[in-house]
């Protein structure tokens, strides 16, 4: 299946500059490696403590999730529709001692086996680039595919349970890293469809230009990039993965998990059940 266009370009442009929406990008990584670890532990059906699991991130972006994933000693296989990314997220994890095997894929046509994983994540709102249901059903029932049968779906969003009934259309602005002259600034503008349900975001990064030395900055370069996305209630999602076989959905809030979004898991089919049932 062929990549969005509007959605890898949307990566490939922001990719250099995706690690400025962080005040300290590496802390945040540590936070949601810890996080998700914890929820692999707790979720997936009977792990052994020590256990190392065959994960797949596929939307990586350029690491967040699967960098510290691979730091907590599991091997991760990242890929994304974003070649930018993809290609940042190894260099990353190389920087940082983290073994990372990367691909350039579309979550809708996963290229790998049947049962290669014993985990699939898929975070930080990247199911929500899908505008269809078909869309969002062939790609959940892709990662169903590449569970193994004791495997766990791991799924983040932001929280559109109550977006939707808000309907915001700006997010706070976010500071950068504490760097001189200034911070970078990060903030979006949402447009909404007239069905409700869908909005065009606009994703603003200003970012102080460098001044000569000993001379006050003042001048900034506005970077703006833009996609769309689908905001998926929380029944919604439940029914699409229920739809593609998944079995046991749950939701999970952010101060349950200490991940910064609410989280669905949810396992395989037939999670639990012998591989080899006796006739």
């Amino acid at each position: 299946m062929p990549q969005d266009p509007s959605v890898a370009g949307f990566y490939d442009r922001l990719a250099p500059d995706y690690h400025l929406i962080f005040p300290d990008w590496d802390a945040s990584m540590a936070r949601q490696g810890r996080a998700l670890d914890a929820l692999i532990r707790t979720h997936r059906a009977a792990p052994p403590a020590a256990e190392t699991l065959d994960i797949l991130d596929c939307s990586c972006g350029i690491g967040t999730q699967a960098i510290p994933l691979a730091r907590h000693g599991h091997r991760v296989t990242a890929t994304d529709v974003s070649l930018a990314a993809v290609a940042r997220a190894a260099r990353e994890a190389s920087a940082r001692g983290a073994r990372l095997s990367t691909a350039v894929a579309d979550m809708r046509s996963l290229p790998f086996a049947d049962a290669r994983f014993d985990v699939v994540v898929c975070a930080d709102n990247s199911l929500p680039h899908l505008l269809t249901e078909d869309d969002v059903h062939r790609a959940l029932t892709e990662m169903c595919r590449v569970l193994r049968p004791t495997g766990l779906l791991i799924l983040s969003t932001r929280p559109y349970d109550e977006i939707r009934r808000d309907h915001p259309t700006s997010t706070p602005p976010q500071l950068g890293p504490a760097a001189p002259p200034a911070r970078t600034v990060t903030f979006q503008l949402w447009h909404w469809h007239d069905d409700g349900e869908r909005y065009d975001l606009e994703h603003f990064q200003l970012v102080p230009e460098e001044a000569p030395e000993g001379a006050q900055g003042e001048n900034w370069d506005v970077r703006v990039r833009r996609t769309t996305y689908w905001a998926l209630t929380r029944r919604q999602l439940t029914g699409f993965a229920t739809a593609a076989g998944f079995t046991e959905p749950a939701w999970h809030t952010p101060e349950e998990t200490g991940f910064f979004q609410p989280v669905l898991t949810a396992g395989a089919p037939e999670r639990g059940a012998p591989e080899h049932p006796s006739p």
